[in-house]
């Protein structure tokens, strides 16, 4: 691989850069990135990772394999209408935009393209990412395996059909912020029972990490796990009983349920303005 090109400098883009450099990835010479006009963001990531920054955009684009769409969904008919003329059928387009599908993508550039569509989760700031992609027809076997690479510099990478990318967005792209709102409330309840905050969230973080970890090395189903360590009469028991007299489960399985469906009817609008704002005047 030669090089790759970032559109969009934000915190995602951020996280790739850092992921591809700690993974060896991509020799940071070869990374290059712009955006829209925000000059002191691009001159810190340069600062930061020393990698390439530009507005040329024959510079940016030349002997380019990968082309990462990085910007804010809104922007991406702009973006992708500034550098259609730059781009090939033999780049790879990786997309982390939520909601924008792979031919709004191909409808705006005007050309056919090899696409990845992605939808990480935040958690890639820090490598961890649950991200699940989903590729089109040109993408060669070559590229997809490119691709399991690149996404693995920021946590774990899933092959999906575009289609149930809203599921994922449902499930793991917003899955984090469901993790903080359940620490939030363990947070408030250690409080309540008497013990110090600070001790109380490194005890949070740490049953957090290690209940993942068990569930990701046992092989005991999440549902048998709980059940061994629900001992009649005791105190997990006594806890469970609440959850379940809350609803809790079924709150966590109608909240994934309906992000879900927002992500699908924010996908919808969105593709529908993207190829209208398109359309020749």
């Amino acid at each position: 691989m030669k090089k790759i090109a970032i559109i969009g400098a934000g915190s995602m883009a951020e996280a790739f850069i850092s992921g591809i450099l700690e993974n060896g990835f991509i020799d940071k010479k070869n990374i290059w990135i712009t955006n829209n006009s925000n000059q002191e963001r691009l001159a810190t990531l340069e600062t930061r990772y020393g990698i390439r920054t530009t507005y040329n955009l024959n510079e940016l684009f030349d002997q380019t394999d990968i082309v990462m769409l990085a910007m804010k969904p809104k922007d991406v008919a702009t973006a992708i209408q500034s550098i259609r003329e730059h781009l090939t059928e033999e780049m790879l387009v990786v997309s982390v935009l939520a909601g924008v599908s792979m031919d709004t993508i191909e409808t705006l550039a005007r050309i056919p393209l090899a696409i990845v569509r992605s939808m990480p989760n935040t958690s890639a700031a820090v490598g961890k990412s649950a991200t699940a992609v989903a590729v089109n027809h040109r993408v060669t076997d070559s590229q997809l395996e490119t691709t399991k690479t690149l996404f693995g510099t920021v946590g774990m990478a899933s092959v999906v059909e575009e289609e149930q990318l809203d599921a994922v967005t449902g499930l793991s792209g917003s899955g984090p912020a469901y993790i903080y709102y359940l620490i939030e409330a363990m947070e408030k309840s250690a409080v309540e029972v008497g013990l110090e905050k600070d001790m109380a969230s490194e005890l949070i973080v740490q049953t957090l990490l290690g209940a993942a970890e068990m569930v990701k090395n046992s092989s005991k189903s999440s549902t048998q796990l709980r059940k061994d360590v629900t001992s009649p009469g005791g105190t997990t028991e006594a806890g469970i009983r609440v959850l379940e007299e809350h609803g809790v489960q079924e709150a966590f399985i109608s909240c994934i349920k309906a992000a879900t469906a927002q992500s699908k009817k924010m996908g919808t609008e969105l593709s529908s303005k993207l190829q209208t704002a398109d359309q020749p005047s």
